[in-house]
Protein backbone atom coordinates (compact mmCIF):
# COMPACT_ATOMS: atom_id res chain seq x y z
CA UNK A 1 0.00 0.00 0.00
CA UNK A 2 1.53 3.50 -0.87
CA UNK A 3 2.12 5.57 2.17
CA UNK A 4 1.31 9.43 2.63
CA UNK A 5 4.22 11.67 2.72
CA UNK A 6 3.91 15.24 4.84
CA UNK A 7 6.24 18.04 5.02
CA UNK A 8 7.11 18.78 8.32
CA UNK A 9 9.89 20.98 8.35
CA UNK A 10 11.49 23.89 6.11
CA UNK A 11 15.11 25.28 6.12
CA UNK A 12 15.70 27.94 3.31
CA UNK A 13 18.71 30.27 3.23
CA UNK A 14 18.06 32.38 0.27
CA UNK A 15 19.15 36.10 -1.46
CA UNK A 16 16.01 37.88 0.14
CA UNK A 17 16.21 36.31 3.53
CA UNK A 18 18.28 33.50 5.64
CA UNK A 19 15.31 31.81 7.38
CA UNK A 20 12.40 30.50 5.95
CA UNK A 21 10.56 33.34 7.42
CA UNK A 22 12.32 36.33 6.32
CA UNK A 23 12.65 34.05 2.87
CA UNK A 24 8.67 33.98 2.55
CA UNK A 25 7.80 37.79 3.93
CA UNK A 26 10.32 38.47 1.62
CA UNK A 27 8.56 36.40 -1.47
CA UNK A 28 4.82 38.02 -0.56
CA UNK A 29 6.11 41.68 -0.23
CA UNK A 30 7.49 41.41 -3.08
CA UNK A 31 11.55 42.18 -1.81
CA UNK A 32 14.10 42.04 -4.79
CA UNK A 33 17.44 40.21 -3.68
CA UNK A 34 19.42 41.01 -6.58
CA UNK A 35 22.24 43.32 -6.30
CA UNK A 36 26.06 44.16 -7.95
CA UNK A 37 28.38 41.07 -7.46
CA UNK A 38 30.21 41.29 -4.49
CA UNK A 39 31.69 37.73 -3.74
CA UNK A 40 34.34 38.87 -6.33
CA UNK A 41 35.89 41.91 -8.77
CA UNK A 42 33.00 42.23 -11.80
CA UNK A 43 34.81 45.17 -13.15
CA UNK A 44 36.03 43.26 -16.25
CA UNK A 45 32.87 41.39 -16.66
CA UNK A 46 29.77 41.68 -18.80
CA UNK A 47 27.47 41.00 -15.58
CA UNK A 48 27.29 42.79 -13.40
CA UNK A 49 24.72 41.88 -10.87
CA UNK A 50 23.76 38.67 -8.88
CA UNK A 51 21.66 37.50 -6.12
CA UNK A 52 23.72 36.71 -3.54
CA UNK A 53 22.74 35.74 0.20
CA UNK A 54 23.20 38.64 2.48
CA UNK A 55 25.18 38.37 6.10
CA UNK A 56 26.16 34.86 5.92
CA UNK A 57 28.88 34.72 8.09
CA UNK A 58 29.70 30.67 8.61
CA UNK A 59 31.98 30.60 10.68
CA UNK A 60 29.53 32.58 13.07
CA UNK A 61 27.02 29.82 12.11
CA UNK A 62 29.29 26.85 11.96
CA UNK A 63 32.28 25.63 14.53
CA UNK A 64 35.08 27.64 12.74
CA UNK A 65 37.53 24.79 12.06
CA UNK A 66 34.11 23.18 10.21
CA UNK A 67 33.50 25.97 8.19
CA UNK A 68 36.79 25.99 6.76
CA UNK A 69 36.37 22.22 5.73
CA UNK A 70 33.05 23.00 3.34
CA UNK A 71 32.47 24.44 0.33
CA UNK A 72 30.47 27.28 0.51
CA UNK A 73 27.81 25.48 -1.25
CA UNK A 74 27.89 23.12 1.50
CA UNK A 75 27.66 25.31 4.63
CA UNK A 76 24.82 26.82 3.15
CA UNK A 77 23.06 23.62 2.94
CA UNK A 78 24.37 22.42 6.73
CA UNK A 79 22.69 25.69 8.20
CA UNK A 80 19.00 25.29 6.19
CA UNK A 81 19.23 21.66 7.37
CA UNK A 82 19.40 22.97 10.81
CA UNK A 83 16.26 24.93 10.70
CA UNK A 84 14.65 22.16 9.13
CA UNK A 85 15.53 20.08 12.33
CA UNK A 86 14.86 22.43 14.83
CA UNK A 87 11.07 23.50 12.87
CA UNK A 88 10.61 19.89 12.53
CA UNK A 89 11.54 19.17 16.34
CA UNK A 90 12.75 15.66 15.01
CA UNK A 91 14.88 14.10 18.06
CA UNK A 92 16.93 11.55 15.89
CA UNK A 93 17.31 9.63 19.38
CA UNK A 94 13.80 8.80 19.31
CA UNK A 95 13.52 7.17 16.16
CA UNK A 96 15.02 4.77 13.50
CA UNK A 97 18.25 6.28 12.65
CA UNK A 98 18.59 3.34 9.97
CA UNK A 99 15.16 4.81 8.21
CA UNK A 100 16.03 8.54 7.91
CA UNK A 101 17.91 9.49 4.79
CA UNK A 102 18.98 12.61 3.28
CA UNK A 103 19.35 13.93 -0.33
CA UNK A 104 20.59 17.13 -1.22
CA UNK A 105 21.07 18.26 -4.74
CA UNK A 106 23.43 20.92 -6.53
CA UNK A 107 24.05 21.05 -9.50
CA UNK A 108 27.37 22.31 -9.90
CA UNK A 109 29.17 21.77 -6.40
CA UNK A 110 32.54 23.14 -4.95
CA UNK A 111 32.81 26.13 -7.58
CA UNK A 112 34.75 28.49 -5.79
CA UNK A 113 36.89 25.80 -4.13
CA UNK A 114 38.01 24.27 -7.85
CA UNK A 115 38.72 27.92 -9.00
CA UNK A 116 41.19 28.38 -5.98
CA UNK A 117 42.79 25.16 -6.49
CA UNK A 118 43.46 25.71 -10.10
CA UNK A 119 44.70 28.93 -9.50
CA UNK A 120 46.98 27.66 -7.05
CA UNK A 121 48.24 24.84 -9.12
CA UNK A 122 49.06 27.00 -12.02
CA UNK A 123 50.85 29.29 -9.72
CA UNK A 124 52.69 26.98 -7.34
CA UNK A 125 52.55 23.65 -8.20
CA UNK A 126 50.39 20.31 -7.23
CA UNK A 127 51.75 19.54 -4.39
CA UNK A 128 50.21 22.87 -2.73
CA UNK A 129 46.67 21.77 -4.01
CA UNK A 130 44.39 21.28 -0.34
CA UNK A 131 44.23 17.72 0.76
CA UNK A 132 40.44 18.90 1.31
CA UNK A 133 40.10 19.54 -2.32
CA UNK A 134 38.24 16.71 -3.59
CA UNK A 135 35.75 16.27 0.03
CA UNK A 136 35.51 20.10 -0.49
CA UNK A 137 34.13 19.90 -4.51
CA UNK A 138 32.22 17.20 -5.33
CA UNK A 139 28.46 17.19 -5.12
CA UNK A 140 27.49 14.65 -2.68
CA UNK A 141 29.29 16.24 0.23
CA UNK A 142 26.37 18.80 1.45
CA UNK A 143 23.94 15.76 1.44
CA UNK A 144 27.64 13.56 3.53
CA UNK A 145 27.80 16.37 5.79
CA UNK A 146 23.76 16.90 6.51
CA UNK A 147 23.97 13.54 7.50
CA UNK A 148 26.95 13.42 9.74
CA UNK A 149 25.77 16.05 11.30
CA UNK A 150 21.95 15.12 11.93
CA UNK A 151 23.11 11.54 12.30
CA UNK A 152 21.16 9.78 9.31
CA UNK A 153 22.16 6.70 8.27
CA UNK A 154 19.58 5.94 5.93
CA UNK A 155 19.53 5.89 2.24
CA UNK A 156 22.19 8.95 1.29
CA UNK A 157 22.57 10.61 -2.02
CA UNK A 158 23.18 13.30 -4.16
CA UNK A 159 20.94 13.99 -8.18
CA UNK A 160 22.23 16.00 -10.35
CA UNK A 161 20.21 17.68 -13.40
CA UNK A 162 21.14 20.89 -13.39
CA UNK A 163 18.45 23.58 -12.86
CA UNK A 164 15.98 20.40 -12.38
CA UNK A 165 17.87 18.75 -9.44
CA UNK A 166 16.30 19.59 -6.03
CA UNK A 167 12.99 18.98 -7.60
CA UNK A 168 13.83 15.80 -9.22
CA UNK A 169 15.23 15.30 -5.38
CA UNK A 170 12.08 15.54 -3.49
CA UNK A 171 9.92 13.99 -5.93
CA UNK A 172 12.02 10.53 -5.85
CA UNK A 173 12.65 11.35 -1.57
CA UNK A 174 8.94 11.41 -2.14
CA UNK A 175 8.50 7.89 -4.04
CA UNK A 176 11.32 6.24 -1.32
CA UNK A 177 9.03 6.96 1.66
CA UNK A 178 5.62 6.53 -0.43
CA UNK A 179 7.07 2.84 -1.07
CA UNK A 180 8.48 2.38 2.31
CA UNK A 181 12.39 2.34 2.33
CA UNK A 182 12.52 5.14 4.25
CA UNK A 183 10.21 6.70 7.16
CA UNK A 184 12.36 10.23 7.22
CA UNK A 185 14.41 12.44 4.41
CA UNK A 186 15.73 15.69 4.13
CA UNK A 187 15.10 16.83 0.25
CA UNK A 188 16.34 19.63 -1.31
CA UNK A 189 19.28 21.61 -3.41
CA UNK A 190 22.02 23.83 -2.45
CA UNK A 191 24.20 26.02 -4.55
CA UNK A 192 26.80 28.64 -4.64
CA UNK A 193 28.20 29.75 -8.02
CA UNK A 194 27.80 33.25 -8.23
CA UNK A 195 31.58 33.03 -8.93
CA UNK A 196 34.37 34.30 -12.03
CA UNK A 197 33.85 30.81 -14.27
CA UNK A 198 30.18 30.50 -12.90
CA UNK A 199 29.25 33.89 -14.27
CA UNK A 200 31.43 34.03 -17.05
CA UNK A 201 30.41 30.87 -18.63
CA UNK A 202 26.72 31.25 -18.35
CA UNK A 203 27.30 34.62 -19.66
CA UNK A 204 29.52 33.47 -22.80
CA UNK A 205 26.55 30.83 -23.66
CA UNK A 206 24.25 33.87 -23.38
CA UNK A 207 22.16 32.81 -20.51
CA UNK A 208 22.42 35.69 -18.11
CA UNK A 209 20.71 39.17 -18.34
CA UNK A 210 23.42 41.82 -18.78
CA UNK A 211 21.21 44.64 -17.32
CA UNK A 212 22.73 46.95 -14.67
CA UNK A 213 19.10 47.69 -13.66
CA UNK A 214 18.32 45.37 -10.34
CA UNK A 215 14.56 45.90 -10.96
CA UNK A 216 14.76 45.10 -14.66
CA UNK A 217 17.35 42.29 -14.79
CA UNK A 218 15.14 39.24 -13.82
CA UNK A 219 12.07 39.67 -15.55
CA UNK A 220 10.02 36.40 -16.10
CA UNK A 221 7.66 36.16 -18.70
CA UNK A 222 7.85 40.13 -19.57
CA UNK A 223 8.42 40.87 -22.76
CA UNK A 224 11.69 42.38 -22.84
CA UNK A 225 13.32 39.88 -20.45
CA UNK A 226 16.95 38.51 -21.44
CA UNK A 227 18.58 36.34 -19.98
CA UNK A 228 18.13 35.01 -15.53
CA UNK A 229 20.30 36.42 -13.16
CA UNK A 230 22.33 34.20 -10.84
CA UNK A 231 21.35 33.45 -7.20
CA UNK A 232 22.63 30.99 -4.60
CA UNK A 233 21.56 29.56 -1.24
CA UNK A 234 19.86 26.69 0.02
CA UNK A 235 15.92 25.11 0.12
CA UNK A 236 15.01 22.20 1.94
CA UNK A 237 12.10 19.90 3.26
CA UNK A 238 12.02 17.45 6.08
CA UNK A 239 9.38 14.08 4.78
CA UNK A 240 8.07 12.13 6.44
CA UNK A 241 5.51 9.22 6.06
CA UNK A 242 2.32 10.40 7.83
CA UNK A 243 2.01 7.56 9.96
CA UNK A 244 5.36 8.16 11.30
CA UNK A 245 4.82 12.33 11.94
CA UNK A 246 1.71 11.20 13.65
CA UNK A 247 2.98 8.99 16.05
CA UNK A 248 5.75 11.61 17.16
CA UNK A 249 3.38 14.42 17.11
CA UNK A 250 4.90 16.51 14.00
CA UNK A 251 3.03 19.60 12.54
CA UNK A 252 2.23 19.03 9.50
CA UNK A 253 2.67 22.08 6.55
CA UNK A 254 1.31 20.25 3.36
CA UNK A 255 1.29 16.72 1.56
CA UNK A 256 2.93 15.48 -2.07
CA UNK A 257 0.71 13.74 -3.40
CA UNK A 258 2.35 13.88 -6.89
CA UNK A 259 5.86 13.56 -9.19
CA UNK A 260 6.34 13.56 -12.30
CA UNK A 261 9.46 13.68 -14.76
CA UNK A 262 10.90 13.59 -18.62
CA UNK A 263 13.49 14.30 -21.14
CA UNK A 264 13.09 16.57 -23.93
CA UNK A 265 15.84 14.50 -25.56
CA UNK A 266 16.52 17.98 -28.06
CA UNK A 267 19.43 19.62 -26.75
CA UNK A 268 21.71 20.47 -24.19
CA UNK A 269 21.00 23.81 -23.46
CA UNK A 270 17.78 24.74 -25.04
CA UNK A 271 14.16 23.35 -24.11
CA UNK A 272 11.86 21.49 -26.85
CA UNK A 273 10.25 24.33 -28.34
CA UNK A 274 6.88 22.95 -27.90
CA UNK A 275 6.87 22.60 -24.31
CA UNK A 276 5.82 18.87 -24.48
CA UNK A 277 8.56 17.27 -22.70
CA UNK A 278 7.81 19.45 -19.56
CA UNK A 279 4.25 19.35 -20.19
CA UNK A 280 4.48 15.58 -19.96
CA UNK A 281 6.19 16.04 -16.67
CA UNK A 282 3.49 17.80 -15.41
CA UNK A 283 0.91 15.20 -17.05
CA UNK A 284 3.13 12.69 -15.21
CA UNK A 285 2.28 14.45 -11.63
CA UNK A 286 -1.25 14.89 -11.97
CA UNK A 287 -2.17 11.14 -12.93
CA UNK A 288 0.47 10.61 -9.67
CA UNK A 289 -1.61 12.82 -7.50
CA UNK A 290 -5.32 11.36 -9.06
CA UNK A 291 -6.21 14.75 -10.00
CA UNK A 292 -7.05 16.62 -13.01
CA UNK A 293 -6.03 19.69 -14.13
CA UNK A 294 -8.94 21.83 -12.52
CA UNK A 295 -7.88 21.04 -9.61
CA UNK A 296 -4.74 23.18 -9.28
CA UNK A 297 -5.09 26.40 -7.97
CA UNK A 298 -1.06 27.55 -8.53
CA UNK A 299 1.84 26.75 -10.39
CA UNK A 300 5.40 27.86 -9.55
CA UNK A 301 6.82 27.85 -12.86
CA UNK A 302 10.68 27.78 -13.59
CA UNK A 303 10.14 31.08 -15.22
CA UNK A 304 13.83 31.76 -15.32
CA UNK A 305 13.74 34.97 -17.41
CA UNK A 306 15.44 33.65 -20.52
CA UNK A 307 13.39 34.02 -23.79
CA UNK A 308 13.35 30.56 -24.87
CA UNK A 309 12.31 28.91 -21.56
CA UNK A 310 9.52 31.27 -20.51
CA UNK A 311 7.30 30.67 -23.57
CA UNK A 312 8.33 27.17 -23.87
CA UNK A 313 6.72 26.70 -20.36
CA UNK A 314 3.77 28.85 -21.20
CA UNK A 315 3.70 26.15 -24.43
CA UNK A 316 3.80 23.23 -21.55
CA UNK A 317 1.64 24.59 -19.64
CA UNK A 318 -1.24 24.93 -22.08
CA UNK A 319 -0.27 21.34 -23.13
CA UNK A 320 -0.66 19.95 -20.33
CA UNK A 321 -3.37 22.02 -18.96
CA UNK A 322 -5.36 22.88 -21.64
CA UNK A 323 -8.68 25.12 -20.60
CA UNK A 324 -7.61 25.06 -17.36
CA UNK A 325 -4.48 26.93 -18.45
CA UNK A 326 -6.94 30.29 -19.00
CA UNK A 327 -7.51 30.48 -15.07
CA UNK A 328 -4.49 28.51 -12.89
CA UNK A 329 -2.54 30.93 -11.03
CA UNK A 330 1.52 30.71 -12.09
CA UNK A 331 4.07 32.80 -10.87
CA UNK A 332 7.85 32.74 -11.14
CA UNK A 333 9.70 33.76 -7.76
CA UNK A 334 13.11 34.57 -9.62
CA UNK A 335 12.36 37.93 -9.93
CA UNK A 336 13.02 37.87 -6.15
CA UNK A 337 15.80 35.44 -5.81
CA UNK A 338 17.23 34.94 -8.94
CA UNK A 339 17.85 31.42 -10.40
CA UNK A 340 19.68 29.06 -7.85
CA UNK A 341 20.08 26.39 -10.49
CA UNK A 342 20.12 23.61 -8.72
CA UNK A 343 18.88 24.39 -5.65
CA UNK A 344 15.75 26.54 -7.37
CA UNK A 345 13.54 23.81 -6.88
CA UNK A 346 14.22 23.73 -3.51
CA UNK A 347 13.47 27.23 -2.25
CA UNK A 348 10.46 27.67 -4.22
CA UNK A 349 9.03 24.13 -3.18
CA UNK A 350 9.38 26.22 0.36
CA UNK A 351 7.64 28.87 -1.40
CA UNK A 352 4.70 26.56 -2.18
CA UNK A 353 4.53 24.50 1.05
CA UNK A 354 4.15 28.33 2.73
CA UNK A 355 1.95 29.47 0.23
CA UNK A 356 -0.88 26.55 0.82
CA UNK A 357 -0.17 27.24 4.91
CA UNK A 358 -1.16 31.03 4.51
CA UNK A 359 -3.02 30.96 1.37
CA UNK A 360 -1.70 33.63 -0.38
CA UNK A 361 -0.23 33.22 -3.72
CA UNK A 362 3.42 34.30 -5.01
CA UNK A 363 3.48 36.84 -6.94
CA UNK A 364 5.58 37.55 -10.58
CA UNK A 365 7.61 40.80 -9.63
CA UNK A 366 9.13 43.24 -12.10
CA UNK A 367 6.59 42.61 -14.75
CA UNK A 368 5.32 45.57 -16.80
CA UNK A 369 5.32 44.40 -20.35
CA UNK A 370 3.12 41.82 -21.26
CA UNK A 371 4.42 39.09 -24.43
CA UNK A 372 1.87 37.50 -26.04
CA UNK A 373 4.04 34.29 -26.14
CA UNK A 374 3.54 34.25 -22.36
CA UNK A 375 -0.38 34.91 -21.99
CA UNK A 376 -1.12 33.30 -18.52
CA UNK A 377 -2.25 34.42 -15.56
CA UNK A 378 1.18 35.26 -14.26
CA UNK A 379 -0.44 37.27 -11.13
CA UNK A 380 1.91 40.03 -11.91
CA UNK A 381 3.78 42.04 -9.02
CA UNK A 382 1.38 41.70 -6.04
CA UNK A 383 0.78 38.54 -4.51
CA UNK A 384 -2.79 37.32 -3.77
CA UNK A 385 -5.20 35.62 -1.19
CA UNK A 386 -6.31 32.40 -2.35
CA UNK A 387 -7.44 28.79 -0.97
CA UNK A 388 -4.76 27.18 -2.21
CA UNK A 389 -5.97 23.14 -2.37
CA UNK A 390 -3.34 21.57 -4.79
CA UNK A 391 0.29 23.48 -6.07
CA UNK A 392 2.79 22.60 -8.33
CA UNK A 393 6.40 23.71 -8.80
CA UNK A 394 8.19 22.57 -11.76
CA UNK A 395 12.12 22.82 -12.99
CA UNK A 396 13.85 22.21 -16.34
CA UNK A 397 17.31 21.85 -16.53
CA UNK A 398 19.99 21.88 -19.13
CA UNK A 399 20.39 18.33 -21.05
CA UNK A 400 16.18 18.26 -21.20
CA UNK A 401 15.34 17.60 -17.59
CA UNK A 402 12.16 17.77 -16.74
CA UNK A 403 10.30 17.44 -13.15
CA UNK A 404 7.05 18.52 -11.55
CA UNK A 405 6.08 18.06 -7.38
CA UNK A 406 2.29 18.82 -6.73
CA UNK A 407 1.75 19.64 -2.89
CA UNK A 408 -1.77 19.38 -1.14
CA UNK A 409 -3.31 21.06 1.95
CA UNK A 410 -3.03 18.54 4.58
CA UNK A 411 -6.34 16.52 5.35
CA UNK A 412 -6.43 14.14 8.00
CA UNK A 413 -8.27 11.45 6.29
CA UNK A 414 -7.66 8.31 4.14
Amino acid sequence: MKRRVVITGLGAITPIGNTVDAFWKGIITGKCGIDEITLFDATHFKVKLAAEVKDFHAEEMLDKRVAKRLDRYTQLAVVAAREAMIDSCLKVETIDCTRFGVAVSSGIGGLQTIENNSKTLFEKGPDRISPLYIPMVINNMATGNIAIEVGAKGESFCMTTACASATHTIGECFRIIRHGYQDVMIAGGTEASITPTGIGGFTNIKALSQSTDKLRASIPFDKERNGFVMGEGAGLLILESLDHAKKRGAKIYAEIVGYGASSDAYHITSPSPDGEGGARAMKNAMEDAGICPEDITYINAHGTSTHLNDACETNAIKLAFGEASKTVMVSSTKGHTGHLLGAAGGIEAVACVKAIEEGIVPPTIGYRIPDEACDLDIVPNQSRKADIKYAMSNSLGFGGHNSSIIFKQYVNER
